[in-house]
């Protein structure tokens, strides 16, 4: 029987508790999406990129499935699965925005059965929208901090998935004081 102790964490990040979708410090998490965000065009084309990618699983499942409950409850899941971590202004623009989804899929005419797949064509061409957004947006600031505080890897990856469109909706709605060229 081993009588030494656990070791005290040396370090704020080191005695934060683990990453997880359940929990999330948005405020923290947005600053750190700054890093990389800080400009007007990036965000913009990025949630236009995440509104194409959604409109493209969305549209897929609604083509298959053509019942507006099915993209309105996907929508409704997400938002209550993020709402808890989000400040309520921000949680109201992304249920504007949801919405907004749900609407575009629901009322644009549906593709033909045998054509559904372009759908989902839709979304790596969103994807290289995205990521080629950052070779024209190239604004960055020091993210040693942030990285250390929350390393790469499988609980940032999922945050980061799940939290994008609130923090870019936070950046275009709420926040243009920070708004650069």
């Amino acid at each position: 029987m081993s009588t030494t102790a656990e070791p005290e964490p040396t370090t704020a990040a080191a005695a934060q508790p683990p990453l997880s979708l359940a929990r999330v410090d948005f405020a923290d998490l947005y600053a750190r999406h700054l890093c990389r965000h800080s400009q007007f065009g990036i965000n913009v084309t990025h949630l236009a990129a995440l509104f194409g990618v959604w409109f493209g699983v969305y549209g897929f499942l609604y083509a298959l499935l053509p019942e507006w409950w099915l993209p309105a409850g996907l929508a409704a899941a997400y938002l209550l699965a993020v709402a808890p971590n989000l400040p309520l202004r921000v949680t109201l623009a992304l249920a504007v925005f949801l919405a907004g989804v749900v609407a575009a899929v629901v009322y644009t005419p549906t593709l033909p059965l045998w054509a559904v797949w372009a759908y989902l064509l839709l979304v790596p061409v969103f994807y290289k929208l995205q990521a080629w957004s950052h070779k024209v947006f190239t604004t960055t600031s020091d993210m040693t901090e942030f990285d250390r505080k929350y390393p790469k890897g499988r609980a940032l990856f999922w945050v980061l998935l799940f939290y994008e469109v609130p923090f870019l909706l936070n950046y275009l709605v709420f926040d243009r004081r920070r708004w650069a060229a």
